[in-house]
């Protein structure tokens, strides 16, 4: 199985020491040293996609396409993000440069960004008393921090003989475990598990087997297949299915459909994630070198989302209609590409890159390596 470099690394959101692939791990080959074009352009096509879900939830009420949109686009794009990440964490052991990497790549994100944004619900929403409390993850940042606690746990699952179907059965456990969603999300972190371990398993071959004339063919039915049959049901299932932060009982339903809907949404997930692998491109595109600062779209946008909500937009300039969804697309995607640019990544490299020398002892900075 192959594995990245040590100290090479690229994942799905931050430049924050995780591994980058190789030559040799490149779908379709390479044309940049250092870096796979295939998977900065799947990252930003992914985080364009989260921003424009999370846009349209405050629009989608009264539009069934909206909500089947909405609920297509749940499937499986946190599963995406979350795969990947899986897929360039199978080097991290434990070493001190990667624990290093850990904090200020993941804890020092999710701190900041988790004092701004409860900052910024006592503010713009009008919500003096909102607690910012450490443990208790709100809106978007609950990701850096179930990816720091599936990281640490790598060693753990690369040891295993079957990694997945353990997670799958941890993953079915939770949703029957009421009662442990806010304590830093433990629903998300236990029923995303299945994905991280997923991708901690998968090899380069498995990416170019998605990139087959075949695969890619077949990836314009089942999505078409995917959209009628959510457009069909949209109505009548909860979208908390899809957030994975409650249990079954939490959403009155009997316990045995908190496994039922784990084991259906993975495969639905799962199915989805390779129809969209199967058409990134492999080449350079205008937008590949936008895959470096997913981070900075990923926790920018919130902020942009939130004001709708915060700001009544959606009542006030009319953006629930036709015209008005499609105007909170466009805006959402232009607005979370612009968050990628370089010239952002450089703003918040502070927080987002922090080198923090002076918090660590010369080994965990990988100078004193053998």
């Amino acid at each position: 199985m192959f594995h990245a470099p040590h100290g090479n690394q690229q994942t799905l959101l931050p430049p924050a020491g995780e591994p980058e692939t190789t030559t040799s791990a490149r779908p379709g080959g390479a044309d940049r040293p250092g870096r796979d074009a295939f998977f900065d352009n799947a990252k930003y096509l992914a985080i364009v996609l989260v921003a424009v879900a999370h846009a349209w939830e405050p629009v989608m009420d009264g539009s069934r396409a909206t909500r089947a949109l909405y609920m297509f686009v749940y499937t499986f794009h946190m599963p995406a993000f979350i795969l990947i990440s899986g897929y360039f964490s199978r080097s991290f052991t434990g070493r001190p440069d990667q624990l290093r990497r850990l904090v200020t790549g993941l804890v020092v994100p999710y701190l900041v960004f988790e004092v701004a944004y409860s900052l910024y619900r006592r503010w713009a929403g009008h919500t003096p008393d909102q607690a910012i409390s450490l443990t208790d993850p709100i809106y978007l940042t609950w990701f850096l921090i179930a990816l720091f606690v599936w990281r640490l746990s790598t060693p753990l699952w690369r040891s295993l003989r079957h990694p997945l179907p353990v997670a799958l059965a941890i993953a079915a456990l939770g949703s029957l475990t009421p009662g442990i969603g806010q304590d830093l999300d433990l629903q998300r972190i236990l029923q995303f598990l299945p994905f991280f371990v997923l991708g901690l398993s998968l090899r380069p071959e498995h990416f170019e087997l998605v990139r087959r004339r075949a695969v890619r063919l077949a990836a314009v039915p089942v999505a078409l297949g995917a959209l009628v049959f959510t457009y069909a049901i949209a109505p009548d299932v909860r979208m908390s299915w899809f957030y994975r932060s409650t249990s079954a009982e939490e959403l009155d339903a009997p316990w045995w459909a908190g496994p039922v809907m784990t084991f259906s949404l993975f495969g639905c997930a799962l199915v989805l994630t390779a129809a969209f692998l199967a058409w990134v491109p492999r080449r350079r595109t205008w937008y590949t070198a936008l895959g470096a600062g997913t981070i900075c779209g990923y926790l920018l946008h919130g902020f942009l989302v939130k004001a709708m909500d915060y700001w009544a937009l959606v009542p006030g300039y009319g953006l629930g209609t036709p015209s008005g969804r499609v105007v909170v697309t466009v805006v959402a995607a232009v607005a979370v590409t612009a968050m990628c640019t370089p010239p952002v990544r450089r703003a918040l490299r502070w927080v987002t890159e922090p080198r923090m020398e002076w918090a660590f002892r010369r080994e965990a900075s990988g100078l004193s390596r053998r």
